[in-house]
């Protein structure tokens, strides 16, 4: 699934190329004025704003809410894309390692959109093809009829093998909570084994992968408590290779009575002062929680991408920023569209 390469990596060329990308990303100012448009202005908007390419290419076949969404996801997957074929040796190992989370993140897409009878033109405004599966794996896996033929495609293209009692466990649940599990611990467990922390950048890359885990078991933990699930059931989902929150204290975050009765647990986290006032709030928000963590997160990758500028983290931090800036756009779109009040989508961005 992932590659070594015994070459260091071009790591002056790539962050230079990624800097200058990320002086183009959008500012918080940006997203002020979006607020205050309409859904034709915001087109026009991000049309002048670094998606020209994507926004002119798909006006003669969508448009509305559609347009923004498609192309703001071609234009990240192009994005990434060019990054990943700028990269050498061991630096394009580890980035194309983590794009990898796109095949599964396209996998669960159209898995997604096949069990609930979504169209394919739908299905292909939230797919990502910056990972190893490009748009012609992606339209082959769209164009066949049921999940088992789309699964059966998807372990011979990445020469992975989803065991039996997990595809059963999704058919007799009918949701795809057990599979999108699967992959997604199958992800991070090849991604950290393909990590030998032979080198500065490749050591920064595995903590900074491994602060991730922390962050997802933590979310999925507040998930699954504030649907009133607890103990066992919650570790079935636990990813492995965290740096802080191991088995032990994932059991103790999951047996707990309620999020308000895990907070000592979590107080020794790193990330506690960025949900502490989540936590202590009257009302639990998990929008809150979830923000205060990815706040964390970027935060971290632009502390570890100044400490070490020729690393691979500057390239993952433009990423994670880029990301953001997508994830944004569509919030706001997806937010005028349906008339939701300013500020109510003001409180769901990342900003």
């Amino acid at each position: 699934m992932f590659g070594r390469s015994k070459k260091t990596g071009n790591y002056a060329y790539t962050v230079a190329k990624v800097k200058a990308k990320k002086a183009s990303l959008l500012g918080d100012d940006a997203y002020a004025k979006m607020l205050m448009m309409s859904l034709p202005e915001i087109s026009r908007f991000i049309g002048e704003s670094g998606y020209q390419k994507e926004m002119a290419e798909l006006a003669g076949r969508t448009e509305g809410i559609d347009l923004i969404e498609h192309a703001t996801y071609r234009n990240m997957a192009e994005v990434f894309s060019s990054i990943l074929q700028s990269t050498q040796g061991e630096l394009r190992d580890m980035v194309s390692a983590y794009l990898t989370k796109w095949d599964i993140w396209n996998l669960k897409v159209i898995l997604r959109g096949k069990t609930y009878g979504v169209d394919i033109e739908s299905m292909k405004e939230d797919l990502v093809p910056a990972g190893r599966l490009d748009a012609s794996a992606l339209d082959k896996l769209l164009s066949l009829e049921n999940d088992k033929e789309i699964i059966a495609e998807f372990e011979r293209i990445k020469h992975v093998e989803i065991p039996p009692e997990v595809v059963n466990a999704y058919k007799a649940a009918g949701h795809l909570r057990n599979i999108e599990d699967y992959l997604d611990k199958l992800y991070y467990k090849r991604l950290l084994i393909s990590i030998v922390p032979s080198s500065r950048p490749k050591r920064l890359f595995q903590e900074f992968i491994r602060r991730e885990i922390d962050t997802i078991n933590l979310e999925t933990i507040l998930i699954l408590k504030m649907e009133g699930i607890r103990g066992e059931e919650v570790m079935e989902f636990f990813i492995d290779g965290g740096k802080q929150i191991d088995k032990k204290l994932a059991t103790q975050l999951a047996n707990a009575e309620s999020i308000s009765a895990a907070a000592n647990d979590l107080a020794q986290l790193d990330f506690y002062e960025d949900i502490k006032e989540a936590l202590d709030a009257e009302t639990k928000s998990l929008k809150d929680l979830v923000a205060g963590m990815k706040k964390y997160h970027i935060r971290q990758a632009k502390k570890f991408s100044h400490l070490y500028p020729l690393s691979v983290i500057p390239i993952l931090d433009f990423m994670i920023h880029k990301n953001i800036e997508v994830d944004n756009i569509r919030i706001i779109a997806r937010g005028i569209e349906s008339g939701i009040d300013r500020e109510m989508i003001k409180g769901l961005l990342v900003i």
